[in-house]
């Protein structure tokens, strides 16, 4: 393909510099320039041949095609004129080689229409009426301007100048036709249209050459306008076929046309129309504006015709669910409205049923939501297939469906009974067959009963979520199910009720205990697992409450990010820290200590100054404290907290990714994020010594940090048969129950200065409860 490419523009190169340099005088260069012409003509239908079958898509295979037509029938022409010039020695004009030229333009239009751009055959039609406005409009603004006296100019050879006329009136409509395409179609796609109008721009200046000295005494072979023709040849032959090479990777077309181009035939045909009124009246001025008037109309009825059809297919769209093609809620409810008004008249009940798939969140959740789409539009395809074409299956929303049957007493058990088997049969889901179970409820009103279109749906989800709260299947509605779904709500309003009254209680009080001193922070020790030494300390915090005893983070972190008390809180518990840890620097014990940061505070680009200055107050370095992170506090704006975590390292504060192992996003962010540390979740370490494939991956991460430069923190280590698998995969640090167990700063001080001889035993944090009293408030310096 490459060189037949590369021998069809080897071929123009040749072609040209032979014309130019004129070698070997006009008796060479005419045959070289009418027979070179045929070998150029046949060389690119060749690439098209040859790229049709190469190309992947049906478009594009078509446009190739025809794009091989057209350059068949012009090499035909060609051929033609070049035995009539070189072999019997006269050219005539017209003669049979226009037949093959004039196709040529039939056919490259057709090849234009054919890309993706043009899909529609309205648009199709539109462009070729938006390509007659512009050459009728033009045609008129030239004859006023001088194309008339050419005309006369032609004595008696008027036939033969309206063909001449013909060329460049078919370049304007499919340069026209071209430029639009270009126009509307992404930037992607734009390279075969491009390609063609390039290859267009030539035919026109080529053609309008031709009838000039057509005009003028005549055109001979050989001259600079047939290296202009054969350069239109190569074009269709080598940078279009090379851009349908792409064309399958492209982005999906797209029909929308731009606003400049709905107005730009209407800018030739403003001045046309002045040429018109001021110009003498002819016969050729009044048939070209005939022409444009139908061409016109013709393009006002197609706008309008597409117009109703959009209005159209927007009316069906708002009745109907856009995923899975079945009547939306809106619709269903009037179709119910409409039924029930016909009960009314005779008598004959109507059925509703409300289905509702059981535990399809699990599905989004284990699968994604692209799996949970899937499993819908399976699902409403085998509703539709279940029931008779006069029975109305509706998606309401979410995964909840329901069923209108119009004539229950003789179809209805028989739709009950074919909706539930088609639930028998699993449904695809991304690779996976899925399970789906229904719970249905059904409720049937006759003339009596039927007040409302909502009651009557109402009764149908009571009955369906009876049937739900049973196990699934099917229920009817019965009066005392809408007692008992009362007593239910009301319960369930209370409970909640109580439980909001409970929060914001809680809230308040922990509003409180933020600004009072109420809480407190205890220290988990960080050991070096080859040596054994304590190498820093995690702060843990914990609030005293009054009534509940001390409560641990999960318990009360939910609230303050409810609350929006996450920011005081982080404040809180770093204030305290750093005034324990000065305060064991000033008893000669310097220990590196770790902080967790709650969200949103890694969003605040104002939070590494702000920690400096706490670091600061408490005549800390930087470099002692580790800030330690989780992926919920990444996931809000990983960009923001990218760039916050960098200005906290250049403050020399270590970055710490905390229960690694645990997300989907963690190895990611090993990637993006400064960091300098990883701590393993408890969940991977607990069980390395009785599952292989737990023990494989802390072995896979311990090496992968490693090789990442990280310090590599090992948490929940609680026997030494794991410390001891630890130490043999060169884990740095350990921390758990193992090491130590939470403890006030006192007691850690206690434990750990450099002039105590041994360590004394220190209470775990369960023992330390019923002593705890928390520090005295620190003011903020």
């Amino acid at each position: 393909m490459v060189g037949v490419l590369a021998a069809t523009a080897g071929l123009w190169v040749t072609f040209a510099a032979w014309l130019i340099w004129q070698w070997g005088g006009p008796d060479v260069t005419g045959p070289v320039a009418d027979f070179g012409s045929v070998v150029i003509g046949a060389a690119g239908t060749l690439c098209n041949l040859i790229a049709r079958r190469a190309l992947r898509t049906s478009d594009a295979r078509r446009t190739a095609a025809l794009l091989a037509v057209a350059l068949a029938c012009w090499t035909a022409g060609d051929l033609a004129w070049a035995f009539s010039a070189q072999v019997f020695g006269r050219a005539p004009f017209p003669s049979v080689a226009d037949i093959g030229y004039l196709l040529f333009y039939v056919a490259l239009c057709a090849a234009l229409l054919t890309l993706p751009a043009a899909a529609s055959v309205h648009l199709q039609a539109r462009l070729i009426l938006d390509g007659v406005i512009v050459a009728g409009s033009l045609f008129v603004i030239l004859w006023a301007a001088g194309l008339a006296d050419l005309a006369h100019r032609a004595d008696g050879r008027g036939w033969a100048f309206a063909i001449s006329l013909a060329y460049p009136l078919a370049d304007l409509v499919l340069l026209t036709i071209a430029l639009l395409i270009v126009s509307a179609a992404p930037v992607r796609r734009r390279a075969v249209p491009a390609g063609i109008t390039m290859a267009v721009v030539m035919y026109t200046v080529a053609d309008g050459a031709f009838v000039y000295l057509d005009v003028h005494g005549g055109y001979l072979s050989g001259v600079w306008v047939d290296i202009v023709w054969a350069a239109g040849l190569s074009a269709l032959g080598v940078i279009t076929v090379i851009a349908l090479r792409h064309e399958h990777e492209s982005s999906p077309a797209t029909t929308e046309p731009s606003r400049w181009t709905l107005w730009m035939p209407y800018v030739p045909l403003t001045f046309a129309t002045i040429c018109v009124a001021i110009s003498p009246a002819s016969m050729a001025m009044l048939v070209a504006a005939l022409a444009v008037v139908a061409a016109i109309a013709g393009r006002q009825f197609l706008v309008a015709d597409e117009n109703r059809r959009l209005m159209k297919t927007l009316a069906e769209q708002a009745r109907r669910d856009p995923l899975t093609g079945l009547v939306n809620r809106f619709m269903f409810r009037g179709l119910l409205a409409s039924a029930l008004l016909v009960a009314r008249r005779s008598g004959r009940p109507v059925a509703v049923l409300s289905i509702d798939l059981d535990d399809f969140k699990s599905i989004n959740d284990s699968l994604g939501h692209a799996a949970g789409d899937t499993v819908l539009m399976a699902v409403a395809r085998r509703l539709g297939q279940s029931v008779d074409p006069e029975v109305v299956v509706a998606r309401l929303g979410g995964d909840e469906f329901a069923v209108l049957v119009v004539d229950p007493d003789r179809m209805l058990d028989g739709v009950i009974s074919r909706i539930v088997d088609s639930f028998n049969d699993p449904f695809p889901a991304d690779g996976h067959d899925v399970l789906v179970r229904a719970s249905i409820g059904v409720t049937t009103a006759d003339h009596v009963e039927a007040a409302d279109a909502d009651d009557v749906l109402k009764h149908a989800d009571i009955a369906m979520y009876s049937a739900k709260r049973n196990g699934g299947g099917v229920r009817r509605y019965a009066a005392d199910m809408q007692r008992a779904e009362h007593e239910r709500i009301d319960g369930d309003r209370f409970i909640q009720r109580r439980r909001r009254t409970g929060n914001r209680h809680l809230a308040a009080q922990l509003r409180h205990a933020i600004g009072h001193g109420e809480l407190g922070v205890l220290y988990q020790p960080q050991v070096r697992v080859a040596t054994g030494q304590v190498s820093a300390v995690e702060v843990l915090v914990r609030w005293n409450h009054p009534e509940r005893g001390i409560l641990r983070p999960d318990e009360f972190l939910p609230l303050a990010r409810h609350n929006d008390l996450m920011g005081a809180l982080t404040d809180e518990v770093l204030r305290m820290a750093v005034a324990d840890v000065a305060d064991w620097q000033g008893h000669g014990l310097h220990m590196p200590f770790a902080v967790n940061l709650f969200p949103p505070s890694l969003g605040d680009h104002r939070l590494p100054e702000h920690v400096a200055a706490i670091l600061a107050a408490g005549e800390l370095d930087g470099s002692r404290l580790t800030i330690e992170i989780t992926e919920d506090v990444l996931l809000a704006n990983e960009p923001a907290a990218r760039e916050v975590l960098g200005m906290l390292r250049d403050k020399g504060t270590r970055v710490a990714i905390d229960d690694f192992g645990s997300g989907y996003a963690g190895l990611q962010y090993l990637r993006t994020l400064p960091v300098d540390e990883v701590k393993l979740d408890r969940h991977l370490i607990a069980p390395m010594t009785t599952d292989q494939r737990a023990d494989a991956i802390v072995a896979a991460m311990i090496g992968l940090s490693h090789s990442l430069g990280l310090n590599c923190v090992a948490e929940g280590v609680e026997d030494a048969a794991v410390v001891e698998r630890l130490e043999a995969l060169g884990c740095d640090v350990m921390q758990g129950y193992i090491c130590g167990p939470p403890v006030t700063a006192q007691h850690f001080l206690h434990a750990h200065r450099p002039h105590l001889a041994a360590r004394e035993n220190t209470p775990a944090e369960a023992d330390l409860s019923p002593h705890y009293v928390p520090p005295p408030a620190r003011q903020a310096t």
